[in-house]
């Protein structure tokens, strides 16, 4: 006997929901009718289905995000970095509490007490024809960020190699749900032939008919919920092997509207306002922004950051700024409008020296007008770049503080965590630093606001 066995899935969605309720009722009706005829279906999600930068996954803390996906019968899904780093420990420890489905991530658990229930390293799927399918999953290692949240996240090749070896013994077919990114699924690829489909994510990339590494199929679906992917899978009964994998991507777009589909998004963005309204501080004036110069904004939120941090100086750039601040009572829904973004404080540790460099590098004329994507970045352009508490004079000579530095002494800049990814400022990367999690760039800016006008 032959069986044909279809495993819809999504990636990277990123709390874009203008696709969702027509990509949904794409995949029910195709579930529908492969039913009819006798073909078992799944569906997963590889990660970042939720980002805070949304206002109804903010509002909810992801929940909302746990009660679509519910609604739409996902059957396995693991967590991307949004999930994992985005949330306070107790708000990743419960997030999944009514979910309807598994959680399969290996590769991460906390540094203290037990488990949540969700969290499972791999889980076993079967047809009513008694295939059994072993899903196993993991996430990326942003070993630094889960560590100042209390998780312990560790190497994930090894552990899904082991885990693929130990469930080929006891399953017909080995799939991953891996939220690596691209590189890192054709190394466990080459490393793991028992794998036979890798479902990836993380990278937002794009492989409209997958991608074979080592007789093992990759697949990527890009990001926003812009496609959708549909692996179709045949498993002879008689020499119980895999004998098809063949993979396409739906683009979402162009499927057909569904009824009240706009009601839809206007419902969640209004949910999420209605729960974000509530006053936290009464400004007595209003602060303008801007992308291209210091502005009111830019000056209170240094403000903050400074105060927040203690740190001696702070290095920011303009673009994070989406909105200005308007006088009189504030909500978190007009902070978060302001600062959507995903991004937390970041203390490096710098020598006089090398804080003169990084003020130098700053300067960088290309800058203020990059379109930039991911990072955590949420705005339209990068704006420009922004330092407060250390500046040069005309013979080039580095004040911190009002003082001449010292150019062997070590002081604290505050930043954002996307410049210590090596991008912009590489000696970042390697530096001694602090993240402050779980804590948003809007979140210090409420707390400062507090202390201010409260």
């Amino acid at each position: 006997m032959l069986e044909t066995i279809h495993i819809f899935h999504t990636n990277d969605i990123h709390s874009h929901f203008e696709y969702w309720r027509r990509m949904q009722s794409f995949i029910k009706s195709q579930r529908i009718e492969f039913a009819k005829l006798g073909e078992p279906s799944f569906l997963f999600d590889i990660g970042d289905h939720l980002d805070r930068s949304n206002i109804y996954t903010e509002a909810t803390l992801g929940k909302g995000n746990i009660k679509l996906l519910n609604e739409a019968e996902y059957d396995v899904v693991t967590i991307g970095n949004n999930e994992g780093i985005t949330l306070s420990f107790e708000e990743l420890y419960s997030l999944y509490d009514e979910a309807n489905f598994e959680v399969v991530v290996a590769n991460i658990e906390p540094m203290e007490g037990e488990k949540p229930e969700w969290l499972k390293s791999y889980t076993i799927l079967q047809t009513k024809y008694g295939t059994k399918i072993g899903v196993i999953g993991a996430t990326a290692l942003f070993d630094a960020f889960y560590r100042e949240l209390n998780w312990q996240v560790t190497e994930p090749r090894k552990i899904l190699v082991q885990l693929a070896n130990q469930l080929k013994k006891e399953v017909d077919i080995v799939v991953c749900l891996s939220h690596l990114g691209v590189t890192e699924d054709e190394l466990l690829a080459n490393e793991c032939p028992n794998i036979d489909v890798i479902f990836g994510s993380h990278t937002h990339h794009l492989f409209e008919r997958g991608k074979v590494v080592n007789n093992v199929l990759l697949t990527g679906c890009g990001k926003f919920g812009v496609y959708t992917g549909h692996l179709t899978i045949q498993f002879d009964h008689k020499t119980r092997k895999l004998i098809k994998k063949e993979e396409i991507v739906i683009e979402n777009p162009i499927l057909p509207e569904t009824e009240e589909e706009m009601m839809f998004l206007s419902n969640l963005a209004e949910e999420g306002k209605r729960l974000l309204k509530t006053p936290i501080f009464q400004t007595t004036r209003s602060y303008n922004k801007e992308w291209f110069h210091y502005s009111q904004l830019s000056q209170l939120f240094s403000e903050a950051v400074l105060d927040f941090t203690e740190a001696d100086c702070t290095m920011f750039n303009a673009g994070i700024f989406l909105e200005g601040l308007n006088k009189g009572i504030v909500t978190n829904f007009d902070i978060h409008k302001i600062l959507p973004h995903p991004i937390n404080i970041c203390v490096i540790e710098l020598t006089g020296k090398e804080i003169k460099e990084v003020y130098l590098q700053a300067q960088n004329e290309e800058w203020p007008l990059l379109e930039l994507k991911g990072l955590g970045f949420r705005g339209s352009i990068f704006g420009k770049m922004l330092t407060y508490g250390f500046s040069l004079n005309k013979s080039r000579e580095l004040f911190i503080q009002g003082e001449l530095a010292d150019p062997n002494r070590l002081y604290t800049l505050a930043t954002l965590d996307m410049f210590t990814f090596g991008y912009f400022f590489p000696n970042f990367k390697y530096a001694k630093k602090k993240y402050y999690l779980p804590l948003f760039l809007r979140d210090i800016l409420i707390e400062y606001g507090k202390k201010l006008y409260n």
